[in-house]
């Protein structure tokens, strides 16, 4: 898998800038099949930074309720696998 394939986006949230800026930590959605090691390699080779740790979650399917012209629908967003990136202290990424 080619580093640019394990990567798919960063996730910019309220809890993700927090973590950024004070503790160091970054936040992807990444292949469905990427390892800890090919999140590593890959952050560590496209930003130029050391790794200090690679936390990875699934993220569950969500459900929510819309309505609109009178009918309810239920819209279900996809799981998606998500890694939380520790970088040494000193370093950042800028997007």
């Amino acid at each position: 898998m080619n580093r640019y394939d394990v990567l798919r986006r960063p996730i910019v949230t309220e809890k993700s800038t927090y973590q950024s800026g004070k503790l160091g930590q970054y936040a992807f959605e990444v292949a469905p099949r990427a390892t800890k090691a090919q999140i590593k390699d890959a952050v560590e080779n496209i930003w130029n930074v050391q790794v200090a740790r690679v936390n990875v979650l699934v993220a569950p399917r969500k459900r929510a309720k819309r309505g609109r012209y009178g009918r309810r629908t239920v819209v279900r967003s996809e799981q998606y696998k998500k890694a939380i990136v520790t970088l040494a202290p000193g370093q950042t990424i800028e997007f």
